[in-house]
């Protein structure tokens, strides 16, 4: 049975889109797990923003079983994966297809699955998809990068072939990071986790290994010409950026056209970064979280030469997953906003971005108590979302 919610906002006092003023309280109301000192102001707790535009949200079906991935097809409908193994297309009114069978097996014991998809952009000619999971390999699991053609009748993927896996293998179940997207030129960007264990995770520091990275290779697998690792002795040349936790969200500025990714921290210290080429991000040598025992991480530093710092950054955590920027004109204050599923937070945050650096915070949807996966922009307009307990909604204006 579909569930009908509708929510407007009143008129607020906050202006908006390119003054982006925000009031002096942020959204954030619950102490945070460390007293670390940011970097810059601003770089977190945010002022407060709130959409003027009158707008609905939708669920348009609560029958998906942990869906991960969402994303629009040429016609308007969804394409969502769901951590079992199987894909689903959804039509706007909510109406599910049957699973999609054809991939290759899934581990979805904890965080694995059949985790992030994309579409080729000549997907009308040519069908093709691609996608990310958790696969099962000798010595252990790998994050898996796969692609193939959705049938003609849309039951099946045909010629399901794997392309690229982030090695080494780990016998664990977290942390696979997942998510996948194209970039102008038609190459793909590919995030990977470091897996969580204190084995692997100095390897998000490792030029020789995959994971907690950020990948940038071809529809083949291979690597993208012009990778900053490329000749580098010992290091991967798939690699683009690295020093990454657990990134579940990439996404492109609509205007510039520059990388953004999040990614997990562990007891706070979620972040949102700028993604540049052959740049280190840190993890685990600096972080704004704590240990989930409460202990420090590693020395306890946040500042360091050489190590990125995030944009903006989230204590306590808000678990951030598939994000994307608003490009659409259906609600003019939200042109160029990233939006960003939050897990824990139950909630999908709205950060207005201005140079570089988040200028205000919204939180939508919270009331919901759902953990939202993934957002995408749709063909119409609105923002679609799907959650972990198996909802799909639609964001748009009233």
């Amino acid at each position: 049975m579909q569930k009908h919610i509708l929510f407007s906002l009143a008129f607020s006092t906050f202006a908006y889109v390119s003054c982006a003023q925000s009031s002096s309280t942020s959204v954030e109301t619950k102490a945070p797990n460390s007293t670390y000192p940011s970097a810059f102001q601003g770089q977190t707790r945010i002022g407060a923003v709130k959409t003027q535009t009158p707008y609905d949200f939708k669920v348009l079906t609560e029958g998906l079983t942990s869906p991960w991935g969402v994303k629009s097809l040429p016609d308007g409908r969804l394409i969502i994966t769901e951590k079992s193994g199987v894909m689903r297309i959804a039509k706007t009114n909510g109406e599910l297809s049957k699973p999609i069978t054809g991939a290759p097996a899934v581990n979805s014991d904890g965080q694995g699955g059949l985790l992030g998809i994309t579409i080729d952009p000549a997907f009308e000619k040519n069908r093709m998809i691609y996608w990310t999971f958790s696969e099962n390999v000798t010595g252990g699991t790998h994050t898996s990068v796969a692609k193939g053609k959705l049938s003609t009748d849309e039951t099946t993927i045909e010629g399901a072939t794997v392309i690229y896996r982030a090695t080494p293998a780990h016998k664990g179940n977290l942390h696979y990071g997942g998510r996948i997207i194209f970039d102008k030129n038609g190459n793909l960007f590919v995030s990977t986790g470091e897996r969580s264990d204190m084995i692997t995770r100095p390897q998000a520091q490792q030029l020789n290994s995959s994971l907690g990275k950020i990948l940038h290779i071809t529809t083949d697998g291979k690597p993208v010409e012009g990778n900053p690792f490329i000749g580098k002795e010992g290091a991967k040349p798939e690699l683009y950026s690295y020093g990454h936790r657990n990134v579940q969200g990439l996404t492109f500025h609509p205007v510039t056209g520059e990388l953004f990714s999040n990614e997990f921290g562990p007891r706070g210290g979620d972040e949102i970064n700028h993604v540049q080429a052959g740049k280190n991000y840190g993890w685990p040598t600096i972080t704004y979280g704590t240990e989930y025992s409460g202990k420090k991480v590693g020395d306890a530093i946040q500042q360091k030469e050489g190590l990125e710092q995030p944009v903006y950054y989230w204590d306590p955590s808000v678990s951030p997953s598939g994000m994307t920027f608003y490009s659409g004109d259906m609600i003019p204050e939200w042109k160029n906003n990233l939006f960003v599923g939050c897990l824990s937070g139950m909630h999908i945050a709205r950060l207005i971005i201005e140079n570089n650096r988040v200028v205000g915070e919204e939180r939508l949807l919270s009331e919901e108590y759902q953990r939202f996966r993934d957002v995408t922009q749709g063909k119409d307009g609105a923002l679609y979302a799907v959650t972990d307990q198996g909802r799909l909604y639609r964001i748009a204006k009233k």
